[in-house]
This record gives structure tokens, sequence and C-alpha cells, in this order.
């Protein structure tokens, strides 16, 4: 029933209009043209010319052809070229597809064919495995060569059509058009879930604006930070800071390759605020010269995700120089949504104390409608007790619209009004969730999900393994290592570790081939299922 509120009170052009990062990009360069927006290597840009530099992109592009609704690929690392593919390519309405560097041929030719790649843009540091993927379709996409002066390796060209040049063929004032639905896509994602496929995860304008603008509100970042690109920016997007640092003119500083002593150099030159990362990149920090851990005197904000450091490496870590802030999120909701949002009372705590704390995934951030910690079969919440265990449901804009051409896996993945992470947690009285456990059986090293079903799958193709199973091994470096259980058959010779690794190795990316190999019997139920957690408890014992 209408009230008078709604009389005569429809919403028009003059008081409604869409959401998009995109629109960020714009005010910047209005406002702050001459402020600094990329650093790279000896490569110094303003706002005015990023914007220029976008607007020649998406009209190249349009000039290819390429229009609303069409997949743009990009396998990058972080460099100029990829943050200005967050802009330039859903200008024109189309959806930036940022591919895992570190996947093989066969994934990656998955991702382009499943999302329909009409461009690839590539560096030529994954050439040889770029043209492989491509040499795989029948229907390839266009490939456009990427020649970053930073890179110091030979590489491989993928194409013959030039990257910069393609760019400057573009016009500097294409007349871009807003979406016009916020609904609209942005941005395709994979994540390899539980299964052999991976899943592709759509984002729309209005969550990627919304997350930007969350990340900014539980970091209190302020205007013109700088910040430096440790965090890929394929992943969720790096997390939507593209489009957050670019909101509040700040300047992105590149960096190809994540190395400590550079991360340390690039800190101390260009006075870095702010950067993200898996526990592994801090992990590697302490392990730089003491010249280079000493070379800045700021304190820099370090954002991490998956499970917490341990405390020695907290300790550590902001001893430093570092502020360790703890997030938790998936791909599903464009990377962080909660937050172990800090109190002040906390900061005398012994260091043990704090990391206990900084260890719990937190609460929502203020761009996400709502968190549960819940039973899944009822979908009711489970007692704030700190120790009733119960599966983290998220709600809100920044949730996925759904999995790309999978509306079975889109429906379960939203059973009951909720996104179901498959992560187990409890809840705090103070409202603080804690993960205790993830309900599937992916595997996060350096802050890549691994598949265990995928890794399975390999193992199997040995002509002498009868059985495997695959489980998280706790690592000090990577988080965790893939562990693999192997039982050979009974007709198998000489069958060694080493054996079985470079096997994998011929057959999978590096990062996700096991770290270490167990033959033995596997433990199974009585009707014949194998029991993971029993693996999972052995592993942490090796």
């Amino acid at each position: 029933m209408n009230s008078i509120f709604d009389k005569g009170l429809e919403p028009t052009d003059a008081n409604n209009a869409t959401l998009t990062p995109l629109d960020f990009l714009a005010r910047t360069a209005s406002v702050y043209p001459e402020y600094p927006a990329v650093i790279h290597g000896a490569t110094r840009r303003n706002w005015q010319q990023t914007y220029e530099r976008c607007r020649r992109l998406a009209s190249a592009l349009a000039d290819r052809g390429v229009g609303k609704g069409d997949t743009v690929a990009a396998m990058l690392p972080n460099i100029p070229p990829m943050l200005e593919c967050h802009f330039g390519i859903p200008m024109l309405g189309a959806v930036l597809n940022a591919l895992n560097t570190r996947l093989d041929a066969k994934a990656i030719a998955f991702m382009l064919e499943h999302g329909e790649a009409k461009v690839l843009i590539a560096d030529r540091e994954f050439g040889d495995v770029i043209n492989e993927a491509v040499g795989m379709l029948d229907n390839p996409p266009q490939v456009i060569d990427v020649n970053d002066p930073e890179f110091s390796g030979a590489g491989t060209q993928v194409s013959d059509l030039d990257y910069d040049a393609f760019v400057a063929s573009g016009d500097p004032a294409f007349d871009w058009q807003m979406p016009a639905d916020e609904w609209d896509a942005i941005s395709l994602c994979y994540t390899s879930g539980t299964t052999g496929n991976p899943k592709g995860v759509v984002y729309h304008h209005r969550g990627a604006y919304e997350n930007a603008m969350g990340n900014q509100a539980v970091w209190s970042m302020g205007m013109h930070p700088v910040y430096l690109w440790t965090l890929p920016m394929f992943h969720c997007n790096g997390w939507c800071f593209p489009w957050t640092i670019t909101a509040f003119a700040g300047t992105h500083v590149c960096l190809r390759k994540v190395e400590p002593e550079k991360i340390l150099q690039l800190i101390s030159e260009h006075k870095v605020s702010h950067m993200c990362g898996a526990p592994i990149v801090l992990n590697t920090l302490l392990g730089a010269s003491e010249a280079a851990k000493s070379s800045f005197s700021h304190t820099v904000q370090a954002m991490t995700a998956g499970a917490a450091p341990p405390a020695k490496v907290i300790e550590a870590i902001e001893n430093m120089g570092f502020r360790v802030t703890h997030v938790y999120g998936l791909t599903e909701v464009y990377g962080p949504v909660t937050v172990c949002a800090w109190k002040s009372e906390w900061d005398d705590l012994p260091v043990e104390d704090r990391a206990r704390i900084k260890a719990r995934q937190g609460v929502r951030y203020h761009t996400l409608a709502g968190m549960m910690v819940g039973d899944p079969e009822t979908m009711e919440a489970v007692p704030k007790d700190g120790n009733t265990i119960g599966e983290i449901f998220l709600r809100g804009n920044t949730v996925m619209k759904g999995y790309l051409k999978n509306p079975k896996a889109t429906e379960e993945a939203f059973r009951g009004g909720w996104f179901h992470t498959g992560d187990l947690a409890v809840w705090h009285a103070d409202g603080y969730a804690e993960i205790k456990d993830r309900l599937k059986d992916i595997i996060i090293s350096g802050g890549e999900n691994i598949s265990t079903i995928e890794v399975e799958d390999v193992l199997y193709r040995h002509p002498d393994i009868l059985e495997a199973a695959v489980v998280a091994r706790p690592d000090e470096k990577w988080g965790e290592t893939p562990c693999a259980f192997v039982t050979l058959k009974p007709e198998a010779g000489e069958v060694s570790e080493d054996d079985i690794i470079a096997f994998c190795r011929e057959r999978m990316a590096k990062f996700k081939v096991p770290k270490t190999i167990v033959f033995s019997e596997l433990p199974k139920t009585s009707t014949g299922k194998i029991q993971k957690f029993v693996l999972r408890d052995d592993a942490k014992k090796l």
C-alpha cells in the first residue's frame, strides 16, 4: 500500500543514478588531474593521463567490435595496463576477466572458452602458457601483446598487436557511457571451488562500488593513500582496491613480483601507506636484510586475509613498522567483507593475546547487509558462545550475481536467502566470528585456492596409484600446502615421492602440486568413503 511519501515522489534522472566505480575515475581526474596516479619503475602518470589512457583503451576496443556484454580477458601482473583494464573495459559495458597468472594452459583455455572471451590482453612473461592455451581453442580471442619495460626476462610474444600502440590508436576523449543498470556485470572471476572445473563468479557495478567504499571505511584510509600492489589484481579484482585507491585519488605503486627487498625499497622510496596480501607476504618480509627492514620509519597499514599470521610473525612485523588488519572474504563476495575491527582497549594486551584476537574473521563491513553463523540445515543462528560451530552465511549487495552458466550451483549457493560460504566458525559473545574449519576441502596456499578434487584427479592418472586423497597440511610459510595420501597398486614397482611430484608437475600449475606424499592405506567408513578428517590429523603430525 502506497503512503503519502510515495505519491509524486518517484525516482527520476535528477535524484537516482547508477552506482558504478567507473565514476570514481572521472571524478578523481576532474578534481585532482595533476596528482600522482601510477608509479611503475621509471613510469609516472597523473590522474588526467591515466583517465585518458583508459578512455583510449575503451575506444580502441570499441573499434575492434567489443561492446556491452562482451568478455575481455587479461593475463597480467600488477602493472599499469592491469589497472587500465579495470576501467577501460567496463567503460564499454564489457566484462573484465582477470586471469590467475599462476594457472596452467588447460585451466586458462577452459576459462577463455567458458567466459567467451572476445579479446585477451597478455604479458610476455606468460607468453608460453598463453600461446599453448589459445592453441587449444577452436574460436580463440583476439590477443594483444603487453611488452612491459620492467620485465627483465626474455618472455614470449603473444601477438603482433602491441598494447601501447593499441591504446595510442584510441580516442583520449572517447565518450564512454555509464551502465544503464548497476546490476550489469563488471567483471568475471574464476574460483576453483571443490570441483575440477573452476566456476565463473560474476560481479556487478553496484557491488564493486560498494565494496570499494567498504574498504575505505573499515581501514579509515583517508584521501591520497599510497598503495603498494603486493596483492594480485587478478585476485577478486585486487579485493576491489583498483577502484578504492582511484576513488580517493591515491597513488598506485605497481610491482610485478613479490620480492621482500623490493617491497621494502618501494615502501621507503614512495612512503607507501597501505598494502594487502596473504600472510605469506608479511612473513617473507621478515627474511629481508636488516638494512632494508630499517629503511623506513613511518607506519604501513597491512591488510591480510586467510589464516591469520602466528603471534611471533605479528609481533615481528609490527616491530618493523606495520600495523596488521585481518579481514575475511571469498571470490563470491568481491574479496573481503568482514574485518576484525580493532578496539583501543586491545592495544595494551600481550602480543599473544592480540594475535589471538586478530585471528578472528570479525564483523561485517559497513557495506555488507548481513552476516550469520548458523546451522546449514535449519538456517538458524548458532549461540554466540564461542563454542558452537556453524557455517558462515553472508548477504547483501556485495554478494556475486551468481555463477556464470551454472544455475544449479547458484541456486545452491543462495539457498535460504543467504550465501553459503562453506566455512565453519564459532560466534563469540561480542559478535565476532572465528573460523574453525572448512566445510569443503579447499586448500588455501599462499592466498590461492587449490581444489583437492583437481589434484586427486591428476594423481589417479598415475599408472601405479590405486587410491589417492589430498588434504591440507599446515605450513609455516604458505599457510597450507597439499598433502597427498596414496595407495599403490599391488603390481606397482618402486615409486618414490619425487616420482609422483614430478608426475604432477607435468600436469598442473606448480602451486597446486602436492608438497608431501604419504604412502599408506586410506582410512574409510563402512560405506567406503575416505575419512579425510583422519588424514588431516595425520598431516598435522608430519
